[in-house]
């Protein structure tokens, strides 16, 4: 499809003047976030996150391109109260773009709990900071595997809405945004496959039939932004990513555009689905009809709230799960959690031999 672009300046001018923290701010996603904020003349920019070396380089990139710009850049963890607390309340920042987050599907798996503390509880301090200091405008960046979750990593992101959505009655807008894969991005898929490919092969799939929404990492921040803008209470927009990709396609163009043979000089190898893996991606929760924005690349999925008090119900009985399983990494308290607060989450293997069956 041809490359999204947001060309209203009004959207990329609601940045103007403002104070702007963004959470993972050194990922792929909040790095891209903070270049653009930073082309449209924000008051200041706040970069905050875990890994120092990724805020580092951020950091160093924008003093170098934009020396006119004030940043401060903070090493913290959203899961730290005091620590966000302490931030929200010295700058009082009008705009926080949520991005921190564990993201990968097979390493959450393993690691359930830090799943749970780093995405829902960590987003749910967030939240509730920006709530308690007066932030005017919070946007949680979310994904396409939070739809009829079949893993940890997309069950603690739908936990994560959950957690946005019910602060419908607060002065601060709160919003998320749902997108599907995003090129380029620390762990995405062309990396490792370039890797690959420089290695002389295999070239490795764990399916033949697996298919994802793709969109760049420029593509996605914009629509972030853009979303952003249009909040007016609780929305969860979802982004048009045109028409899914086929992973073993992807291979077979890597592999030619380097100049190889497919499966002559580079060899493809299925290694099969790893835990809480689907064939199919969703991004949208139904399959009724979407309300349409200003913007034809974005839509808002009607999805009832819960109550702040049901919210906080499903938090107690994750926080109970996570204190019953502290010497138990790879604990199952947690899963049987998940099923009791999401009650979209589906067996992988189920939803996979669904999509076996089905004819599309």
């Amino acid at each position: 499809r041809e490359p999204i672009k947001i060309h209203n300046e009004e959207v990329m001018g609601y940045v103007e003047n403002k104070t702007i923290l963004v959470t993972g701010g050194g990922g792929s996603i909040g790095s891209e976030l903070c270049r653009q904020i930073a082309a449209h003349h924000p008051k200041k920019l706040i970069i905050f996150d875990i890994y120092e070396n990724n805020a580092y380089d951020i950091q160093l990139e924008l003093k170098r391109k934009h020396p006119e710009l004030d940043l401060e850049t903070l090493i913290g963890s959203v899961r730290n109260t005091n620590r966000i607390n302490g931030v929200m309340e010295k700058y009082r920042p009008d705009i926080v773009y949520h991005a921190a987050a564990h993201k990968h599907v097979p390493l959450m798996e393993d690691s359930p709990n830090e799943a749970i503390k780093n995405n829902v509880f960590g987003t749910y301090k967030t939240a509730k900071a920006a709530d308690k200091y007066g932030v005017k405008r919070f946007v949680l960046i979310s994904t396409d595997k939070a739809v009829n979750p079949t893993n940890i990593m997309g069950a603690s992101k739908r936990l994560c809405e959950m957690v946005v959505q019910c602060r419908n009655d607060s002065k601060t807008i709160f919003s998320a945004v749902r997108f599907g894969n995003v090129l380029g991005s620390n762990g995405s898929v062309i990396p490792l496959f370039k890797k690959q490919i420089s290695n002389g092969g295999p070239v490795t799939i764990t399916d033949k039939r697996i298919i994802r929404y793709f969109m760049t990492i420029p593509e996605a921040s914009q629509l972030v932004m853009s979303a952003g803008a249009m909040a007016k209470c609780g929305e969860l927009f979802v982004l048009d990513m045109g028409k899914p990709v086929r992973i073993y396609d992807l291979a077979v163009n890597m592999i030619k555009l380097s100049g190889f043979e497919p499966n002559e000089e580079i060899k493809i190898e299925e290694i099969g689905l790893r835990p809480g893996e689907k064939l199919y991606e969703e991004l949208l929760m139904k399959t009724e009809t979407l309300d349409k924005t200003e913007d034809d690349m974005i839509f808002i999925e009607r999805d009832k709230p819960l109550t702040r008090a049901e919210m906080e119900a499903k938090l107690d009985i994750l926080y109970e799960a996570l204190e019953a399983s502290r010497e138990d990494i790879g604990s199952k308290k947690i899963k049987k959690a998940i099923i009791k607060t999401v009650p979209t989450f589906h067996n992988p293997v189920d939803v996979n031999s669904t999509a076996e069956s089905s004819d599309e």
